[in-house]
C-alpha cells in the first residue's frame, strides 16, 4: 500500500479508501452480506487500508451497524472511521446530538476519527450553519469525540468556496471527482482551491457509479492503445493519484474481486504520475464519454424511496447503459420486465427526488423521455 499526505495533519492516509454504500448484500440495499463484506473489509485493511468512510443513511442505516460489529478490537485500532450528519434530518439544534449518539452506538465507538456535514450544497450549509453546527462540533471536537470536522459536497464551484471560506475549522473535505467531473461541482478548480487552503481532499465517486468501470467500444479501443497494459479501472484511479491535490481515494467495493484488483492498483500506483501523453489518454477518453451518455447519474440513490414507487436510478441506469453500449434493445426488454409501479412511466412528476439529487438531474423531465425510449421505442434524438 502507498500512502499520502492528509492535509496538514500528521498523518499518512493509504492510498485506497474503503467506502461503505456498496457493500455485497442480500438482495435488497439495506440487507448487507454481513460475512462477505465483513471479510472484504478486514480483506483490505489487512494490506494497508487505513480509511473507512460510511454514513448515517448508507444501506438503509445498516451500514454503520454493520461496522460496529466488523470493526472491533485490532481492526478498530488500525483505521480512522469516518461518518456523515445527515442534514436533511436536521430540525432543531437538539438533532445534532440526538443524531451523533445514534451513529456512536452504532458505531459502537466513542469516538469519530473524521465527522462530515453529508453532502453540503448552499441551502443546507446556510441551514446547519445558522444551527451553530460549527459551534456545536468545536464543543465535541473539544471532549474528544470528534476528531476532525469536515464536509461532503455536491453542488457549484461558488458554493463550494463559500463553504470552505466559510470556516476556518475545516480540516477536510470529501468531493465527488473523476476524470469526467473536472468541470462538475467542485471540479479541478475546487480540489485545487481546497488543498491550497491545507484541507485533505477524500475524492468519492472515482469511477463515477461504476460507469468508467465498463467502457463502450470506441473508449476501450483508446485504452489498448496504449503501451502497457492497465484496465479501465486503473486508468481512472491512477489519474485521481497522479494529482498530489488528492489525499484518499475512496472505493465502494461490492466484491472480493473488487477489493484485490484496487489493492494491487494502489500498491503499484498510488505515488505514481501519469507522463503527458497518459494524461492526452485520458483527455480522449473523457471527450469520447462526452458524446455518449444522456443523463449523469451514478446511482446513489439519495432520490430514493420515490414516494410512487418509481426505481428513479434504475431507469436511469438502463437507458444510460443501453445507449453507452449501444444496446437498446436489451434495456427495453429489461424494462418490460420491470414491475409496472417501478417505470418510469409511474412517475406522476412531483419533483421531491429532484431537491435529493447530488447531480441536479431533472428528473420529472427525464422519466417520461425514458418511458418513450425504453417502453415505447422511439431513439434518443426523438424525445431530446
Amino acid at each position: 500500500m502507498k500512502y499520502r499526505k492528509f492535509g496538514k495533519l500528521d498523518w499518512q492516509v493509504s492510498a485506497l479508501g474503503f467506502g461503505c454504500m456498496r457493500l455485497p448484500t442480500l438482495g435488497e440495499y439495506a440487507k448487507i452480506d454481513e460475512p462477505e463484506a465483513t471479510r472484504m473489509l478486514h480483506h483490505a485493511i489487512d494490506h494497508g487500508v487505513n480509511y473507512v468512510d460510511t454514513a448515517y443513511g448508507y444501506h438503509g442505516g445498516n451500514s454503520e451497524r454493520f461496522l460496529g460489529r466488523a470493526l472491533q478490537g485490532e481492526y478498530r485500532r488500525k483505521v480512522r472511521l469516518a461518518t456523515k450528519l445527515p442534514p436533511w434530518h436536521v430540525k432543531e439544534a437538539a438533532d445534532f446530538d440526538r443524531l451523533f449518539n445514534e451513529q456512536l452506538e452504532k458505531l459502537q465507538t466513542e469516538r469519530l476519527d473524521f465527522y462530515l456535514l453529508h453532502s453540503l450544497d448552499a441551502n443546507s450549509w446556510h441551514k446547519v450553519r445558522d444551527l451553530r453546527v460549527r459551534e456545536w462540533a468545536e464543543k465535541e471536537i473539544k471532549r474528544g469525540r470528534i476528531g476532525h470536522l469536515g464536509f461532503s459536497f455536491h453542488d457549484n464551484y461558488e458554493a463550494f468556496q463559500e463553504i470552505i471560506d466559510d470556516y476556518d475549522g475545516w480540516t477536510f473535505c470529501q468531493i465527488q471527482y473523476n476524470y469526467m467531473d473536472i468541470e462538475n461541482q467542485a471540479g479541478t478548480k475546487g480540489l485545487q482551491y481546497a488543498a491550497a487552503k491545507g484541507l485533505a481532499v477524500v475524492v468519492m465517486e472515482p469511477l463515477l457509479g461504476g460507469r468508467l468501470a465498463r467502457p463502450p467500444r470506441g473508449v476501450q479501443e483508446i485504452w489498448d492503445s496504449a503501451p502497457g497494459q492497465c484496465s479501465p479501472v486503473g486508468w481512472a484511479f491512477r489519474w485521481l493519484w497522479s494529482q498530489l491535490e488528492v489525499s484518499v481515494t475512496l472505493s465502494g467495493m461490492s466484491t472480493m474481486a473488487q477489493v484485490e484488483e484496487n489493492l494491487a492498483l494502489a500498491a503499484q500506483y498510488g505515488d505514481a504520475r501519469l507522463s503527458a501523453a497518459e494524461m492526452a489518454l485520458v483527455d480522449r477518453v473523457r471527450e469520447t464519454y462526452r458524446n455518449l451518455v444522456p443523463i449523469p447519474c451514478t446511482r446513489c440513490e439519495y432520490c430514493m424511496p420515490c414516494p410512487n414507487g418509481v426505481n428513479i436510478p434504475g431507469n436511469f441506469a438502463m437507458l444510460n447503459e443501453g445507449v453507452m453500449y449501444d444496446e437498446l434493445e436489451n434495456s427495453r426488454k429489461r424494462y418490460a420486465r420491470t414491475k409496472e409501479e417501478e417505470r418510469a412511466s409511474a412517475c406522476i412528476q412531483c419533483q421531491l427526488c429532484e431537491e435529493l439529487c447530488p447531480q441536479h438531474i431533472k428528473i420529472s423531465e427525464w422519466m417520461p423521455r425514458v418511458h418513450e425510449i425504453l417502453g415505447e421505442g422511439k431513439s434518443l434524438s426523438q424525445v431530446t
